[in-house]
């Protein structure tokens, strides 16, 4: 081996060893809109030495990677035109503090961001891998089923926007909201939709307020519902509530027919009374004329040749018990006959 060949070994040699490359990976999580300091700290204090050179790098999920921020020959180079001032150096770069702020975070900045500090032969790499979330929105709460006792009622509840993953967890709030219980022993919470939560066999102890809480790794919000039971009261207390107005409806079916039957019968009689001949009606007139005289009168009448008229009796009010006591048979005269002629 030649003095040169081993020269360049030694060069080469004490090149590598002169390479500080520290790789610490971390992560952090935000939510959209925070700001975020991204940290990266190196030991190549030089003042203005105008060969350091620092730069960060975004490495989205897609494999596409960015420049974000560059320290070069002394000078500041921000490539991101359109977002000038969201980004920027948290610290004093040049004395060990190479951190990078981002003001108003959005989705598109996770990703992966990489760290570079370089100074000669002297490196310093450091990776961070930030993600941006959404905090769940206020869920709605909302129950399915009839609130009576021994029922069942579903409560349920859902945030309409979040990063996933969003847990829900169910609570019974206590001691007018100073602290949430367990629920009770006979909820059933559904392991495949934990936002679900079925209340079974509703008592007294099943009242109350019920909190759902939707929570992902940077925020939580919460909704609640009211559980009041409504109690049925006994079957005979019902029956006989039906059987009464039942009772009080044919009642009144039942007068108001009454009512319409008297007009009737009224109306009917009052047409039919004046063709009826009465009891205590005045008979017609009728002449009574004794066997005897009638006898003498025509005896008379043949000896003496002459005629004589007998005188009219006028009728008493014929009854059975008058034409009895006379012994006199009556005969029915019409009203426009003024009396016997005897000859």
């Amino acid at each position: 081996m030649s003095c040169i060949t081993l020269l360049v070994l030694i060069s080469a040699a004490v090149i590598l060893l002169g390479v500080l490359m520290t790789r610490a990976q971390t992560e952090m999580k935000k939510v959209v809109g925070d700001n975020a300091t991204l940290p990266c700290h190196h030991q190549f204090w030089v003042g203005d030495d105008p060969t350091l050179d620092i730069e960060w790098l975004l490495l989205k999920p897609t494999n596409r990677q960015r420049v974000v921020i560059t320290y070069f020959a002394g000078r500041v180079f921000d490539p991101n035109e359109g977002e000038r001032g969201r980004v920027a150096f948290a610290g004093e770069y040049l004395k060990g503090d190479a951190s990078l702020l981002i003001s108003d975070l959005s989705l598109t900045d996770s990703g992966e961001y990489s760290c570079k500090v370089k100074t000669g032969a002297q490196y310093h790499w450091s990776t961070i891998s930030l993600i941006v979330l959404v905090k769940p929105s206020k869920p709605q709460c909302w129950m399915e089923g009839k609130l009576l006792e021994g029922g069942d009622v579903k409560m349920s509840c859902r945030s309409a926007d979040g990063s996933d993953p969003i847990h829900y967890k169910w609570e019974k709030v206590l001691d007018k909201g100073k602290y949430a219980g367990k629920l009770p022993p006979l909820a059933l919470i559904d392991l495949k939709n934990p936002e679900i939560v079925t209340l079974r066999n509703l008592t007294r102890d099943s009242t109350g307020v019920y909190k759902c809480t939707a929570s992902n790794d940077v925020g939580e919000e919460s909704c609640t519902v009211e559980v009041k039971l409504h109690y049925v009261r006994g079957n005979g207390v019902v029956a006989g509530a039906v059987v009464g107005v039942s009772f009080g409806a044919l009642l009144i079916i039942l007068i108001i027919w009454l009512v319409f039957c008297k007009k009737e019968m009224k109306k009917y009689e009052e047409e039919e009374i004046p063709n009826e001949i009465r009891e205590d009606a005045e008979a017609p007139k009728a002449k009574l004329v004794k066997p005897n005289s009638l006898s003498s009168s025509r005896s008379g009448s043949s000896h003496s040749g002459t005629s004589s008229t007998q005188s009219i009796i006028p009728p008493p009010k014929l009854t059975p018990g008058n034409l009895n006591c006379v012994g006199a048979t009556a005969v029915m005269i019409p009203a426009q006959t003024k009396a016997f002629q005897t000859v």
